[in-house]
């Protein structure tokens, strides 16, 4: 059940946009062990200067093309399980839509049951467990 803010400069058109949600839902079912179809995406377009970053910190020079994932878990995961994650969906970004490995930074943050509601104003966290 993770959530995706996708922060990018904007501008790119839909099917950009499309092929980078694709690649990161195939990435993440087939490697940060997601269900099918669990999917939970924000594009954050950004005007010039709202995207601020370090062209150079722990990469090569980052282009434009830069585009920051924050991605929120209801659960861990291991660590060779994040890393799997990571080289997926570089694989996945460079082959669609072609963006470079070096413009990809992820953060994953982990919460627990109790932080989270689907809908009509309950608890994700079982009532016995409250």
């Amino acid at each position: 059940m993770p959530y995706t803010r996708i922060a990018l400069a904007a501008g790119k058109p839909p099917s950009w946009l499309k092929a980078i949600s694709d690649s990161l839902q195939q990435a993440l079912e087939e490697s940060f062990e997601v269900p099918a179809g669990d999917c939970f995406q924000v594009f954050q377009q950004c005007q010039p200067g709202e995207l601020v970053f370090d062209r150079e910190y722990f990469s090569a020079a980052r282009s434009e093309d830069f585009i920051l994932f924050h991605i929120t878990a209801g659960r861990a995961r291991s660590s060779a399980c994040k890393r799997a994650f990571f080289a997926r969906l570089a694989e996945r970004l460079e082959a669609s839509p072609g963006l470079r490995p070096e413009d990809i930074m992820v953060v994953i943050s982990t919460t627990g049951l109790e932080d989270w509601s689907f809908g009509k104003g309950k608890s994700a966290l079982p009532e016995h467990d409250r």
